[in-house]
């Protein structure tokens, strides 16, 4: 096999081990707790919230037009008309497709 693949699936190993490693480490730490303290809990709290914005923020920035559009519409109908999240996502395509079909 050629050095540089093996060098590939050596990286590829050592970050599964260390994602695993920091993923069992987080959970075997807030077991051994008897109880979560309120910053900790706090910024649990706040994980969510985090990754959604990481996710959902360079598709607003960089997805064009229509994306942005669709992301509005969403977030607006969700703050508005309390739909379920399956509601607000079908809508939030929806109004993409219109977007790319009609106006573009």
């Amino acid at each position: 096999m050629d050095p540089q693949h093996l060098n590939l699936i050596y990286l590829i190993i050592a970050a599964a081990v260390a994602t695993f490693i920091t993923r069992i480490g987080g959970y075997v730490l807030i077991t051994q707790m008897k109880q979560i303290p309120p910053r900790l809990e706090a910024a649990l709290n706040a994980v969510p919230a985090a990754v959604l914005t990481t996710l959902v923020a360079p598709a607003f920035v960089y997805g064009g037009f229509d994306v942005a559009v669709s992301m509005f519409v969403a977030f607006a109908i969700a703050l508005g008309l309390n739909l379920s999240t399956l509601r607000m996502l079908v809508i939030g395509w929806v109004v993409v497709m219109l977007i790319r079909h009609v106006v573009l």
